[in-house]
């Protein structure tokens, strides 16, 4: 028999091929590629029926134990109020809208916290390198500090902290229009119309189209070496055009001051307490470890890079921020998915200091209902797809970023 007329024993990965054995007379059970599918197939189904056992089993409990089961419990009256919250609500609505209020300030939290985390944690992580030793000193024990003390301790000293300040009379006034009093952080606001929305929209048609100059101008660079200026176009399309479409619209651009009145302050934005200590103890917290993610890439970038650039007359921030930073995201980025993973999922621990998030007010149903394992659910699942989405987001753009073989 020639090489060619051979029965082939194996595939590309090494296993043999089942239907060959078949036809040489063994059976397809004992090919090892099969029995391995087999044994995959017999542990999922092993795991979905534990879980089905258990699941039949607590709602026989429950049921024995007369306890309501299902999510009928969301179109009941809540009966109890939220401090704060981003949509109207009152203790007449539902479960379901007191949970999307604590929802929204889980968002709320999450987005403010991770840009306030990111820009501090870069600042951070350059100033760890500085040339000046005092400085980079600093900077190294400020981390390691942090980084050390358990984020709860932080949560409750924050709390601490901004709950002893002085009554709304006596309240501290640091810069003009701002005050810190014990009723919370009042900041300058702007007056809110329906004319605004034109304003939105003219700020989102700014952006757009200054991502597409950004990307002409790209395109001219690789073309004819030349690139125009993004400044100038970004400062018309996201600045001048929203005012002149505000000023068409007679959208009013009127400072709302807070200003004292009686025993506490009206007017402007107000940042709670609890708000106030929960944004400030998680940003501190994660800024530490973004710090030492940032430095990180910035020292995985050949010196090499450095000295070229400095030779050709460039300025060291110029370098940073052109030449080295861009090739440092690539190595910065995988990580900083996991540090907003964190914050977003440590933002949790809010329930401590009394802020209404999303676990807060589930706990309130929960114990108001008596179905905790609804109320868990719904917040397991709530967060489980908060963090499927920032994966998601980051590894796009992480694609993005990514060199790419030619």
């Amino acid at each position: 028999m020639s090489q060619l007329d051979t029965p082939r024993t194996g595939d590309a990965v090494g296993y043999p091929d089942a239907a060959a054995r078949v036809r040489r007379g063994g059976a397809w059970w004992n090919d090892q590629h099969v029995r391995s599918l087999l044994y995959q197939a017999g542990v999922l189904l092993a795991v979905i029926l534990i879980i089905g056992w258990f699941a039949s089993n607590a709602m026989s409990n429950l049921a024995k134990a007369g306890i309501a089961t299902g999510f009928g419990f969301l179109n009941r009256e809540a009966g109890f109020g939220i401090g704060e919250n981003l949509i109207e609500y009152s203790p007449a609505n539902t479960y379901g809208r007191a949970l999307v209020v604590g929802f929204l300030n889980t968002i709320k939290v999450a987005i403010v916290g991770c840009i306030l985390t990111t820009f501090l944690g870069t600042f951070l992580g350059i100033l760890r390198l500085s040339t000046n030793p005092l400085l980079a000193r600093l900077m190294s024990g400020y981390i390691e500090l942090i980084r050390n003390i358990p984020l709860l301790l932080q949560l409750f000293f924050w709390y601490a902290l901004v709950i002893t300040f002085p009554p709304p009379r006596q309240a501290l006034n640091p810069i003009d229009g701002v005050f810190l009093s014990n009723r919370g952080i009042k900041v300058p606001g702007v007056v809110v119309d329906d004319s605004h929305w034109w304003v939105a929209g003219a700020v989102v048609v700014g952006a757009v189209g200054t991502y597409l100059f950004h990307r002409w101008s790209k395109a001219r660079q690789a073309a004819t070496g030349q690139r125009a200026s993004i400044l100038p176009a970004a400062a018309g399309l996201l600045i001048g055009l929203p005012i002149v479409i505000g000023l068409l619209v007679g959208a009013p651009f009127d400072l709302d001051v807070p200003e004292l009145k009686g025993f506490n302050f009206s007017g402007g934005l107000t940042l709670s307490p609890e708000f106030a200590a929960l944004l400030i103890g998680l940003t501190v917290y994660t800024a530490a470890f973004v710090a030492e993610i940032v430095r990180a890439g910035i020292l995985s970038v050949n010196k090499g890079q450095w000295e070229a650039a400095e030779a050709l007359g460039i300025r060291r921030p110029r370098v940073l921020r052109l030449i080295v930073l861009p090739q440092a995201l690539r190595i910065i980025v995988p990580p900083m998915t996991s540090t907003y993973l964190n914050y977003t999922k440590n933002s949790s621990l809010a329930i401590a200091i009394g802020y209404p998030d999303l676990v807060s007010v589930a706990n309130t149903t929960m114990n108001q209902t008596g179905q905790p394992i609804e109320a868990i659910a719904i917040f397991m699942s709530v967060y489980l797809t908060l963090s499927l989405l920032i994966s998601a987001f980051m590894n796009w753009y992480n694609k993005k970023i990514s060199l790419r073989e030619r």
